[in-house]
């Protein structure tokens, strides 16, 4: 019999209690459940929950693991900080943003490298249209006289006429220039096409393979300049390039494009003589840099002496050696990172008329590349070393030579030297007729140029 509770009810026995237990416990066992009591019963527990992982042979800390997502201590010996979600967050904006431009600029090569394949393939199929018909193949020139060069304003920089030139093969005195352009055309096809690249040397050597009579290299240059102009593209765009003769050095990350090293990154400081500005450096992506300012110097000796003196530190600068008049690639390249990564550049040469003309090259073109553009740094400013520094900074001279004023008077006639700082320095050369390298501050101590004369440059460049 039930036993009695003191308020009158009766209390189960212990054999009843268990027979109510057994489907909980089946439950737990993962066995059946009578229809009647399935939705009276807990069902198995989570996995990953302390009984279910005890049942599967494993233990799993839960507390720990919880205590870690919130940051909280865990054991004496091991505490897990919790993830700064705030600051991770610009950090991933700046990767999507860096990842979308990157996107943007591939698709750009894809879209310029197409055009290009499309504008040689035209110059062909309009060979063939003409043998077609019975007529004599011809191209149709822009004129690179100098009559037909004007100076554009709003560009700031030269630009060809509307004069164009018609070179047929049925004119004999034609015929031969008109045989190594169409040749030329094929070599650039051939080249875009294979992603292999050449340079101004290699293409005249290349043309005795395939008995295209050249008289020498100038010809043969002449003849792609002719090129550049017919499709109005480069000759880097067809992967043709000069010598290498440019240096850089400094805090920049590029990551490479070209065949075979695509992905692969390098740091533009590692190496103490500088990396050589060729095809894959000036087609590499500019990933980043803490760099404030690029000074684009004339010459490779003081190139070398910046670097030593870490000059790229103390001024927060890359440092780029033009070789003299800078080459088309590095010119490109002057380009891309002031637009690209935003940064002013300032130019350094020796204190001449010709230096002053590289620096005018620098920022506005020549009168040679006047079909092309994106080969200039309109922004660009010459800080030295002037005509007037020359008296200020008490240095060394060299007598000017008949040719040096000449080549003063030439360029006065040139638009961009007709006013401002160019046509006053100009004018102070012809005055003093004399000239001035920039090796002349040795003679206040080796380090006297990026001790005194450059800071003192780099902050007037500012107000320029």
């Amino acid at each position: 019999m039930s036993k009695k509770s003191r308020a009158g009810t009766t209390e189960p026995s212990a054999r009843s209690r268990k027979a109510r237990a057994k489907p909980k416990t089946a439950a737990r066992r993962g066995g059946k459940v009578p229809a009647d009591q399935a939705t009276l019963t807990p069902d198995r527990k989570p996995a990953g929950s302390k009984t279910a992982a005890r049942q599967d042979g494993k233990k799993i800390r839960a507390k720990p693991k919880t205590a870690a997502r919130r940051g909280g201590k865990v054991s004496a010996d091991r505490t897990i900080p919790a993830p700064d979600r705030k600051s991770a967050r610009p950090k991933v904006a700046a990767g999507r943003k860096a990842t979308a431009a990157k996107q943007s600029r591939e698709k750009k090569t894809v879209v310029k490298q197409k055009a290009l394949l499309q504008s040689l393939a035209t110059l062909g199929s309009d060979i063939y249209n003409d043998l077609d018909r019975g007529r004599f193949p011809k191209f149709s020139v822009p004129s690179r006289s100098v009559k037909n060069i004007v100076y554009d304003q709003r560009l700031r920089q030269y630009i060809l006429g509307d004069n164009s030139s018609v070179r047929s093969s049925r004119n004999t005195s034609q015929l031969r220039s008109f045989t190594q352009l169409m040749w030329l055309a094929f070599f650039a096809n051939r080249l875009s096409q294979a992603k292999k690249s050449s340079t101004l040397r290699d293409v005249y050597y290349s043309s005795q393979a395939f008995a295209i009579d050249f008289k020498n290299q100038s010809e043969s240059d002449s003849i792609i300049v002719d090129l550049e102009a017919v499709i109005t593209k480069p000759r880097e765009d067809f992967h043709v390039f000069p010598e290498e003769r440019s240096a850089i050095f400094g805090d920049l990350d590029i990551e490479y494009t070209v065949p075979g090293y695509e992905g692969k990154r390098m740091n533009l400081s590692n190496h103490p003589d500088g990396y050589a500005i060729g095809p894959s450096l000036t087609t590499a992506e500019l990933v980043d840099s803490s760099a404030e300012v690029i000074i684009a110097i004339e010459k490779g000796g003081l190139f070398t002496r910046f670097v030593e003196e870490q000059v790229d530190k103390k001024f927060k600068a890359i440092i780029v050696d033009t070789g003299g008049q800078a080459p088309r690639s590095t010119r490109t390249l002057l380009r891309r990172l002031h637009d690209e990564l935003s940064l002013p550049v300032v130019i350094l040469t020796d204190g001449d008329v010709y230096g002053e003309h590289i620096a005018m090259v620098i920022k506005s073109g020549s009168a040679n590349a006047a079909h092309l553009r994106e080969l200039t740094v309109p922004d660009a400013k010459w800080v030295g070393v002037w005509a007037s520094d020359i008296d200020k900074y008490k240095l060394p001279t060299i007598p000017m030579t008949v040719t040096d004023i000449k080549r003063c008077h030439d360029l006065l006639k040139d638009p961009r030297y007709q006013e401002g700082l160019w046509k006053k320095e100009l004018d102070i050369f012809l005055k003093i007729k004399k000239k001035a390298e920039l090796e002349a501050f040795s003679k206040y101590g080796l380090t006297n140029i990026t001790d005194k004369y450059l800071p003192a440059k780099l902050e007037m460049a500012k107000s320029l």
